[in-house]
């Protein structure tokens, strides 16, 4: 498969801490690959160099084939790359629908579009029976199924999505595992960051490991899981 998005030594520094420092890898068209580390190790600042939140220190970051230098959120978006957030805010005075409309404007500056998209995304999210209502009601389950409809109404080739199952019960994280095939199975590819790991190995066909901000193993779930530096990274060497 042709690589969507290539990450070539992507390094990122706030004054003398190296929070990403020469990391690279790839995800192909359609490909779902998990991000993985312990707390600190890089991967919410990998999201926001990718998505252009973050500059850059170092490196390079090429989507469809085309160099995201110098590119705002909002332009990087328009080429197929949305994000969610930890921190789940919706727009909390705006309804469910008219939260993912703000999505769909970022491609479909028509309204009467717009709002056919968002209606569209709303459903396959589960929560046509909440459109109309307003988002602050809503459970975080609820929410974060919103911040996933907000970026699918966006139109995106590729899903960056970040810890989206934390907080969630059981019953809540199968139902979110499924949505996440679902939208996977629309031919979006997704880098997921998620702590987890039975649900990363489950859905990923690669796993990229960050420790330090640096990148550790790339590999298929099978082979990370089992590599006594994964092993260490995550229970120390006393216990690995």
């Amino acid at each position: 498969m042709a690589a969507l998005l290539e990450v070539q030594g992507l390094s990122k520094h706030f004054g003398g801490l190296a929070a990403v420092s020469d990391v690279s890898f790839s995800v192909a068209e359609g490909e779902m690959v998990g991000l993985i580390g312990p707390n600190g190790a890089g991967k919410s600042t990998t999201f926001s160099l990718l998505t252009g939140f973050e500059t850059p220190s170092a490196g390079t970051v090429r989507f469809g084939g085309e160099s995201l230098a110098g590119l705002k959120p909002h332009q990087i978006c328009r080429r197929g790359m949305a994000r969610t957030f930890q921190i789940v805010k919706p727009l909390s005075r705006l309804s469910v629908l008219e939260n993912v409309m703000v999505g769909a404007f970022c491609r479909e500056p028509n309204r009467r579009k717009a709002l056919a998209v968002a209606e569209k995304e709303v459903d396959f999210v589960g929560l046509g029976d909440c459109a109309h209502q307003a988002s602050a009601s809503l459970p975080l389950a609820r929410r974060k199924r919103l911040e996933l409809a907000r970026a699918l109404a966006t139109g995106p080739r590729m899903l960056l999505l970040d810890e989206v199952l934390a907080g969630l019960n059981p019953t809540e994280t199968e139902a979110a595992v499924g949505l996440i095939r679902r939208i996977n199975a629309r031919g979006i590819a997704i880098v997921l960051v998620e702590h987890v790991m039975r649900v990363v190995m489950s859905l990923s066909q690669r796993v990229v490991v960050l420790v330090q901000g640096q990148c550790l193993v790339v590999g298929a779930p099978a082979v990370v899981s089992a590599d006594p530096r994964v092993i260490e990274a995550y229970l120390g060497a006393t216990h690995a």
